[in-house]
């Protein structure tokens, strides 16, 4: 879970973490050079909570969420890896949504909904533990507008499957909301450090696809709420880098970035079988 200086968003994606269905997993904390205030608060959950939580920390140089994810996977446990952010609430499927339908050669995308930031205060560690701000009628009656995403919110079974299979809407890498296998990130060498905001996390899916894993699309299935904030570390420039590495990866089909996990080349961009023996 990504965060920076974000104190008061991460503890309600905490208390979120707290109310989940599924209790057997690890949250690594992936802090990309937050203050003190961050930190107090992780220490705090650490003490009082039955969350197992490692906090990775790396100072501040600016936007530079690829390398503290990179850390994060490194010291993380799992066989298999659900990366989301501290801006977003996870609804109490979350963890056992993607247990679930995960699939050997597959990665799953998942959905999020975007809240506005009076929505985004106003909801109390009791809103979280009851679930009802996953409550479509009560988003509505505290100002939410009603359009065709709140679907994300209201589908189960049949009408879950109808929409994840006809939305069109591919299936993608999205850090808030992803999962997949720990040998597979790694046999792609995890996020590419290079690349700051902008389709950062969707270059490793494009990595992963090449690979051969095959991305399954469960946006209707398991939601986050997006909390409200600003982006004032955000300019053209990382958008205009970005979508240069992207444009490489999909033309050459790359699957290992020189830039990840590892700092070295993978010789000749040897196939998957290959790239596990190495």
């Amino acid at each position: 879970m990504s965060t920076y200086n974000q104190p008061e968003w991460l503890q309600k994606a905490l208390w979120g973490f707290e109310q989940q269905l599924e209790k057997n997993f690890e949250i690594v904390i992936a802090d990309d050079g937050s203050t003190e205030e961050t930190k107090m608060l992780i220490n705090s959950f650490k003490e009082t909570s039955s969350l197992k939580i490692t906090h990775v920390w790396q100072e501040d140089h600016g936007f530079q969420k690829t390398k503290i994810l990179n850390k994060a996977i490194v010291a993380s446990k799992g066989e298999y890896l659900i990366f989301t952010d501290g801006d977003c609430i996870p609804r109490n499927d979350l963890v056992s949504t993607h247990l679930g339908l995960s699939r050997p050669g597959c990665f799953l995308s998942a959905g999020y909904f975007k809240l506005s930031m009076k929505i985004s205060k106003q909801i109390t560690k009791n809103d979280i533990e009851t679930q009802r701000c996953f409550n479509a009628k009560w988003l509505l009656k505290h100002g939410l507008k009603k359009t065709f995403k709140i679907n994300k919110l209201t589908s189960y079974g049949l009408k879950e499957d109808i929409l994840n299979t006809f939305t069109p809407t591919s299936a993608t890498w999205d850090g808030n909301n992803a999962s997949g296998w720990r040998k597979d990130v790694l046999a792609v060498n995890g996020f590419d450090e290079r690349m700051q905001y902008g389709g950062e996390d969707r270059e490793m899916g494009e990595r992963l696809m090449n690979y051969g894993i095959k991305p399954q699309q469960i946006r209707y299935s398991t939601v986050t709420l997006h909390l409200d904030h600003e982006r004032g570390y955000v300019t053209k420039e990382m958008f205009v880098k970005n979508k240069a590495i992207r444009k490489v990866t999909k033309q050459e089909k790359r699957i290992w970035t020189e830039h990840g996990i590892i700092k070295s080349a993978n010789p000749v961009n040897l196939p998957k079988e290959e790239v596990l023996k190495n």
